[in-house]
């Protein structure tokens, strides 16, 4: 298993400015960052690409600046689809520019537009039908596409593990593989070991926090039910900390998490990857006996 850190726990903006954040996540033992992109956000991808490189930290990405409600993969309008289409393309040329080992997030329809509508009987295929087109620029561009489910409060499309394998079986394409939100699923699952088994054959990553968004560890979120699923599956992608620092002004706030529950991103990361290793080597010694 890897382990990665989201620049969100450091910065609430990626810059040319930001690279140190590169240097202390390698020092708390992170292998990988996930940085943000988006319309609003200007950065020169080589000054990050070698940065990284010189201290050997894997590269993601994923929208979290501007992006355009237009620009929707699942829109019932075909004109808006292909706004979206364009849109994630040129998001996976910045990401192969960046060196970025993927493209990550709920990339199928658009976080925050929630449909309350029975679906349509097309509204799934023609999803799949745009990420089939994505994931072949993506696999000649070197990236892969990484579909998040999220909370029924953020999307109408893609809650659960289930949904998510029955989209990437409409898509049909090798390039496409699945990250679980252990927030998100709060909201969506009863059983964390079902749905970790559901999205195995498919599952790139974890984006690990508690159901408050706190550190993991003390709070809803069945750990060892994950990590005795990852384990016998013998899951070895990455578990990436996720949370918006709370200290930076009205960063937190603005992605409607109200209480302070990082104030400290080093001490975040500390507590957090402390946590994953320890479940992962107890569950490791467990599979062993």
């Amino acid at each position: 298993m890897k382990y990665g850190v989201h620049s969100y726990i450091f910065t609430e903006r990626w810059s040319d400015d930001s690279l140190h954040v590169l240097d202390t996540i390698r020092e708390l033992g992170g292998s990988l960052v996930e940085v943000p992109v988006g319309d609003d956000l200007a950065y020169a991808p080589a000054l990050t690409r070698r940065r990284a490189e010189a201290l050997s930290l894997e590269l993601s990405i994923g929208p979290g600046g501007v992006w355009p409600v237009e620009c929707d993969l699942s829109a019932d309008d075909a004109a808006d689809r292909r706004l979206g289409l364009a849109w994630h393309k040129r998001q996976v040329d910045f990401a192969a520019e960046l060196g970025a080992v993927a493209y990550c997030g709920a990339l199928y329809g658009h976080p925050g537009v929630v449909k309350r509508r029975l679906p349509p009987p097309d509204e799934l295929p023609r999803t799949a039908e745009m990420l089939h087109l994505l994931a072949e620029h993506a696999r000649r561009r070197g990236v892969l596409i990484v579909l998040e489910p999220m909370s029924h409060f953020r999307t109408h499309l893609i809650n659960t593990s289930e949904q998510a394998m029955q989209l990437l079986a409409l898509a049909d394409h090798e390039n496409l593989m699945l990250l679980l939100d252990t927030y998100h699923l709060v909201t969506e699952v009863r059983d964390y070991a079902a749905a970790m088994r559901c999205a195995l054959p498919r599952l790139w990553g974890i984006h690990a926090c508690e159901n408050d968004r706190g550190v993991p560890g003390g709070g809803l979120v069945p750990w060892d039910d994950v990590f005795s699923a990852l384990g016998a599956g013998g899951f070895d992608g990455y578990m990436v900390l996720e949370t918006y620092n709370s200290s930076l002004g009205d960063f937190a706030w603005r992605h409607v998490m109200f209480h302070n529950v990082c104030p400290d991103g080093p001490a975040f990361v500390r507590r957090g990857l402390q946590f994953l290793e320890e479940q992962a080597a107890r569950h490791a010694d467990a599979g062993r006996r």
